[in-house]
């Protein structure tokens, strides 16, 4: 017969397992996705953002697209200005969400931006070679900031777990194969 374990190694078991698993969380945040370069071109329309991501899905991520699951890449752009009498005005906030898709049919895979523009490619290294490196998107229409002002600007991008359907995000909460976005990148642009 065996004598049970007391109560005190138990405690000091379940507190190595958690740091085990902690250790693991912050090793995978570092993995994300990293905003390699980013600014913003004025032009006849407006202002538009151009970004370069430095990433690789993992795993478990490549295995979820290749059985036909659309994975959701989500860039967010705040743009505000400083003001030392109240809050920072925010003057613009745009987002661009890129649908990554494999069609098991034709063996492809697609790229969609917001939902119109669709591209295809045999391998999906170069579908992913268009979301690390999106086109430049109209972030404003023309005269939405003030000529001559600096705005702070702050750019991230991460998967949008909120798209995926129930039964995906519901796994998504308790898979760190999931947790994969970038921290805000900041710089400073003045207004043409």
């Amino acid at each position: 017969m065996t004598q049970p374990l007391p109560q005190f190694i138990k405690y000091w078991l379940l507190a190595l397992m958690l740091a085990l698993s902690f250790s693991h969380a912050s090793s995978f945040a570092s993995d994300g996705v990293e905003l390699s370069q980013a600014h913003i071109e004025a032009d006849d329309d407006g202002y538009r953002l151009s970004a370069t991501f430095s990433f690789d899905l993992n795993r478990g991520l490549e295995e979820v697209i290749n059985r036909g699951v659309s994975l959701y890449f989500t860039t967010d752009v705040e743009l505000t200005r400083p003001r030392w009498y109240w809050f920072d005005e925010k003057a613009i906030t745009a987002t661009q969400t890129i649908r990554l898709q494999y069609n098991v049919v034709t063996r492809r895979y697609n790229v969609a931006i917001n939902g119109s523009l669709q591209q295809s490619f045999n391998t999906l290294d170069d579908a992913l070679a268009l979301i690390r490196r999106p086109n430049r998107w109209l972030i404003a229409e023309k005269g939405a900031l003030k000529s001559g002002e600096v705005y702070q600007v702050a750019v991230r991008m991460g998967l949008d777990l909120g798209l995926l359907s129930k039964p995906f995000q519901v796994n998504a909460l308790n898979n760190s194969d999931w947790r994969f976005s970038s921290d805000w990148k900041r710089f400073n642009y003045k207004a043409e």
